[in-house]
C-alpha cells in the first residue's frame, strides 16, 4: 500500500528511522503524562517507535485517509487510538484524562497554530517534542538578542523552557521540502504566579514586535499613559533584547 504525500496538507514524510528512534527518545515522560497524541504520523515513521515506549499510550489525529487506512492496516494496535480529525479542532480536555505528551513530524503549513494550540491548553500538556521548518523551531527557541527571538518565542517560553535538540537535512525526506528543520523539545515551567496580567502581556509583546525596529517609546506608543516614565532605560531598548521577565515588568509598568 503506497501513500502519496499531499501538498495540501503539507506532508513530508520522514525516510530515516534512526531520525525518528532520536525524536521518540527525546520523550523523558517531564511531568508525568501516560499519554502521548502523535500529530500528522502519516505512514508511521515516528509512530512505530513511540509505541516502544512502553511506559505511555500512544494516540494518533490524522486527516489524511489514505494515510488512515494505512496506520490501520500495518499498525493494528493503534486502530482504536487513530483520530481522524483535525488536531487544531480537538477538545482535548474532554478527550484525554489527565496530562498529555505531543509529539510529531509537525505539517509545516499549521507549525505556529499548534504550538498556539499547546499554549491554550498548558495546564493539560507538560511536554512537546517535535519538528518544524527550522525557522519556526529556531523562532521558539530563540534567546533575547537574536534575530530568531520574537512573539512565538516571548509567548511559549513565559510557560514553557524550550530547546532546540537538532537539525534535519531536506533529504531525509519523501518529498524533500525546500527548508531544513528542526526539533525542539519544550517542557512546561513549575507553576507560580505568572507576575502580570497575561492578557496584557500577550498585548504588549505582540505590540512590541510589530515594530521591533523601534525602540519600545515608539513601538508600544499606543499602550503608554501618563504614569509611565518614558526615560527610564527600558524604554530606549528594541523589543527582541528583553526577556520574557523583562516583559512581564513592561506590563505592571504600563498598568499602574
Amino acid at each position: 500500500m503506497h501513500v502519496k504525500p499531499k501538498k495540501h496538507l503539507g506532508q513530508h514524510f520522514l525516510k530515516n528511522p534512526e531520525i525518528c528512534e532520536r525524536i521518540a527518545a527525546a520523550m523523558t515522560g517531564y511531568g508525568d503524562y501516560k499519554t502521548i497524541l502523535e500529530i500528522g504520523p502519516g505512514t508511521g515513521a515516528l509512530t512505530a517507535w513511540l509505541l516502544k515506549l512502553n511506559a505511555y499510550t500512544t494516540h494518533v489525529a490524522e486527516i489524511d485517509t489514505e494515510s488512515v487506512d494505512y496506520l490501520r492496516a500495518y499498525y493494528p494496535e493503534l486502530r482504536e487510538r487513530i483520530i481522524t480529525k483535525d488536531f487544531l479542532q480537538l477538545p482535548l480536555n474532554e478527550m484525554f484524562d489527565g496530562q498529555l505528551a505531543i509529539a510529531g513530524n509537525f505539517p509545516y503549513n499549521i507549525s505556529s497554530q499548534i504550538l498556539f494550540k499547546i499554549l491554550d491548553h498548558k495546564q493539560q500538556i507538560p511536554e512537546m517534542v517535535g519538528m518544524f521548518q527550522k525557522e519556526v523551531a529556531l523562532r521558539a527557541a530563540g534567546n533575547p538578542g537574536s534575530k530568531d527571538y520574537g512573539i512565538l518565542s516571548v509567548l511559549l517560553q513565559a510557560y514553557y523552557d524550550a530547546e532546540y535538540l537538532f537539525t534535519v537535512d531536506e533529504h531525509e525526506f519523501d518529498p524533500p521540502p525546500k527548508v531544513k528543520s528542526g526539533v525542539i523539545r519544550i517542557q512546561r515551567k513549575p507553576e507560580q504566579p505568572f507576575g502580570c496580567d497575561e492578557k496584557k502581556f500577550k498585548l504588549v509583546v505582540k505590540t512590541a514586535f510589530n515594530q521591533r525596529r523601534k525602540m519600545l517609546r515608539g513601538s508600544i506608543k499606543s499602550l503608554l499613559n501618563p504614569n509611565v516614565d518614558i526615560t527610564l532605560p527600558i524604554f530606549s531598548m528594541r523589543p527582541e533584547q528583553l526577556s520574557v521577565q523583562d516583559f512581564k515588568d513592561l506590563t505592571n509598568m504600563l498598568s499602574q
